[in-house]
């Protein structure tokens, strides 16, 4: 009488370790998968996932339409200078934009100096001067950067001279206060936007890597 059960028992522990070894190999399905693609049709989509020489720049269509005199411009920088890359550089934009703008609503000019260049330092430093002649003191909170375009880019062959021109839209907190403490102009509380078209510009392949803001509301 006992055979039969023992004899079923050894059975089904051979079913159960045939059921774990086939999981451990084929793995296991959960939720919804898709079925596998044929062999024909997965070499038919391979292409569309290799980079095809000679094929548009992502790295300059994501900013500018491609064959636009903006495009060639920074593929011609590309080319002088092939370490720089038209996002990084949109990044970097956008971080020296509120380094800048915030330098210059809290007066702090010395530190964004280095940026700057010599013209757009002087007319920094007479708008702070006239301001602090007049007792006003600004405090300014930076919230963030709502929009960043590349607008346009011009490159000279002959001088290696780069231009870029960003726009942007950031959005901070601003009022005015004359020596008393009074506010004269804005709001703490209340979020403004503010639209700015810098222009920066560097030579290519030059060993100073920085780039200075040469232009504001072009």
């Amino acid at each position: 009488m006992e055979s039969p059960v023992i004899q079923l028992l050894v059975l089904a522990g051979i079913a159960v370790f045939l059921i774990l070894r086939l999981k451990s190999v084929l793995g296991t399905r959960e939720g919804f998968e898709k079925p596998p693609v044929p062999q024909s049709e997965a070499r038919g989509r391979r292409p569309d996932l290799e980079v095809i020489d000679g094929g548009p720049d992502r790295d300059i269509t994501d900013y500018v339409e491609d064959g636009s005199p903006q495009a060639r411009a920074l593929a011609e920088m590309k080319r002088v200078e092939p370490s720089f890359h038209v996002q990084e550089f949109v990044q970097g934009a956008r971080g020296a934009y509120e380094m800048i703008l915030m330098g210059f609503e809290h007066g702090n000019l010395d530190e964004i100096q280095p940026f700057l260049a010599e013209d757009v330092f002087d007319s920094f430093v007479e708008a702070v001067a006239q301001r602090e002649d007049q007792g006003l003191k600004i405090e300014a909170e930076f919230i963030g950067v709502r929009e960043t375009t590349l607008a346009d880019a011009q490159f000279d062959a002959q001088s290696g001279r780069a231009e870029i021109t960003m726009r942007f839209v950031g959005e901070l907190t601003s009022v005015v206060r004359d020596r008393g403490g009074d506010i004269v102009e804005g709001d703490p509380k209340a979020v403004k936007r503010q639209k700015d078209t810098w222009v920066f510009a560097r030579a290519m392949g030059a060993d100073d890597p920085n780039w200075q803001l040469v232009a504001t509301d072009a």
